[in-house]
């Protein structure tokens, strides 16, 4: 018995710390993670990865050569927007007009003249210098068919 062990538990520990340091100076010098079988591959040359000295064209990588082409041209500027002409009608009258509400209209008809107005002139669909025309034609078309339907009931 050594230092209050057994000779078996000496003969133990002695086995546990050679097989501690066996394993030290076998340890590999290729990348691996505990628990994978396989070991990871790094695209590095002296410690330094290929594409840390390439660090603006990286994504060039993933790309078509073509597609990317495009990134050295200089932008074209897009054309100004052209106002459609019925934005330029905003009186009650003109707007009335386009949704020829009538006395044998139903709610659902109603409904379906809502929708069809705002999908041509709804503020959200036209270009930034239209907005306002726009805003001012669904809010007409909006009174006039509310008021419709206020009087059908």
């Amino acid at each position: 018995m050594l230092f209050g062990q057994s000779v078996f538990q000496s003969v133990l520990e002695r086995l546990k710390a050679e097989d501690e340091t066996v394993e030290d100076a076998e340890a590999p010098a290729v990348h691996r993670v505990s628990g994978l079988s396989t070991g990871l591959a790094f695209d590095v040359m002296q410690g330094i990865s290929v594409a840390a000295h390439r660090v603006g064209e990286a994504y060039f990588d993933h790309l078509d050569l073509a597609a990317a082409a495009h990134l050295t041209e200089k932008p074209v500027a897009a054309p100004a927007p052209v106002m459609p002409d019925h934005l330029s009608r905003t009186t009650p009258q003109d707007v009335a007009a386009e949704l020829a509400i009538s006395a044998a209209d139903t709610p659902m008809t109603l409904s379906d003249k809502r929708r069809a107005f705002a999908r041509l002139n709804h503020p959200d669909g036209v270009a930034l210098p239209f907005r306002d025309n726009a805003t001012k034609r669904m809010m007409l078309a909006n009174l006039l068919i509310d008021e419709a339907l206020r009087r059908l009931r």
